[in-house]
């Protein structure tokens, strides 16, 4: 995550990718019934209201998502990107998910393994699009994310520039406006109305970093704001039941996403750059990780000690547990497997290249096109060049 401009890591921006993660987990494990087999308002009567708005931590994650995808395919290939991006992902998502499977298997406590068959889909991380359970229910972020970046090498085929961003920004815009009426399974899968603000309003933050905020850019990211506003009712209602959903005020949610914006916004306009503390660095570092090995592996062991350890001793000692297996998996599969993939997919890019190259060499030249000449009939003429569009 190197910021082009100046050459510093967005250490501030790591710092907020941990913060929403220790969002997530701490709506599972303080706002959920199920870890503690009854509903946790007595258990935290304080805490509990709190933890209630933690699933934002995913809103955020998107938010800043949006922004370091645009950052990432910048001057980059297609094949480059996805090489990033699958040493990146998969490495602690297949440990996440083995780990996952076998507490699963040997304490069904919270919830039971459907059979190794989805845990053999589920490696693919794609069992979203063949209504396969996820063996954690949080990967359901993921799919999410993989159509984002299905999205960003449409993109990258039509070239990356300042002009193309923008224009995915209006596109994607209207686009998520309309599914909800137009009803378009294609489209609203796709568009993803629900989460569709805060990956754009990533994009037009990194668009402010790498060149400078205009009035074009801030009316982008204003729009955003207020279409995000429009699901948050909803998004209560899934996670937390529609009964509850009813009782609690929507502000705090809101106030959230504010804060999330204004926090990304200032990242982008360089107000954190003095921050390069290191430790954020491996903040970041361990937040895919602890995201994808924490929810049920935690709910597991805090339902097995429930009875048997205070329960803010207990969230703690989980959450601790939990950040330094982030860290084992990181150190001992994440930095080693991401590598060794990087290794064999560039090799394989390579090879590719190799045998679709030579084809285009001895391909027989196409016989120049003729000059056209005024007596000529208008169907004959030969069309005028192409206009190139260039980066802003």
């Amino acid at each position: 995550m190197v910021e082009k401009r100046s050459g510093n890591r967005l250490a501030a921006l790591d710092g907020l990718r941990l913060v929403a993660a220790l969002l997530v987990v701490f709506y599972h494990y303080v706002a959920l019934a199920v870890p503690w087999g009854h509903a946790t308002g007595t258990i935290f009567p304080t805490a509990h209201k709190a933890a209630q708005y933690g699933w934002l931590g995913v809103e955020v994650f998107f938010l800043i998502s949006g922004f370091v995808i645009c950052m990432s395919v910048w001057g980059r290939t297609v094949g480059q990107f996805a090489v990033s991006r699958v040493s990146r992902l998969f490495p602690a998502y297949w440990a996440g998910i083995l780990l996952t499977a076998l507490v699963v298997k040997f304490w069904p406590e919270v919830t039971s393994l459907r059979g190794w068959d989805t845990v053999i889909n589920n490696l693919t991380m794609l069992q979203a699009g063949n209504n396969t359970p996820n063996v954690d229910p949080v990967y359901w972020t993921l799919f999410v994310e993989l159509k984002f970046y299905l999205i960003m090498v449409v993109v990258m085929l039509c070239g990356v520039t300042y002009r193309n961003c923008l224009l995915l920004c209006g596109v994607w815009t209207a686009a998520a406006a309309l599914a909800p009426a137009l009803q378009t399974p294609l489209l609203t899968a796709f568009a993803m109305p629900q989460y569709a603000p805060f990956f754009i309003a990533g994009i037009a933050f990194y668009l402010m970093r790498r060149h400078r905020p205009n009035a074009i850019l801030w009316a982008i990211v204003l729009l955003q704001l207020l279409l995000a506003q429009r699901y948050i009712g909803h998004r209560l209602a899934t996670n937390l039941g529609q009964a509850v959903a009813h009782t609690l005020p929507s502000w705090p949610a809101r106030l959230l996403i504010v804060a999330a914006f204004a926090l990304v916004g200032a990242i982008a306009l360089g107000a954190f750059d003095r921050i390069q503390w290191k430790w954020l660095t491996t903040a970041g570092a361990l937040t895919y990780p602890l995201y994808v090995i924490h929810m049920n592996i935690g709910m597991t062991l805090i339902h097995r000690f429930r009875n048997s350890l205070p329960a803010p001793v207990l969230v703690a000692s989980v959450t601790a547990l939990m950040l330094v297996a982030a860290w084992l998996v990181h150190r001992l599969v994440e930095r080693p497997l991401g590598a060794w993939l990087r290794t064999r997919m560039r090799s394989g890019i390579d090879d590719v290249r190799r045998h679709v190259t030579p084809r285009r060499r001895h391909a027989r030249p196409t016989t120049p096109p003729t000059p056209t000449v005024p007596h000529q009939a208008e169907g004959d003429r030969t069309s005028p060049p192409a206009r190139t569009f260039e980066s802003v």
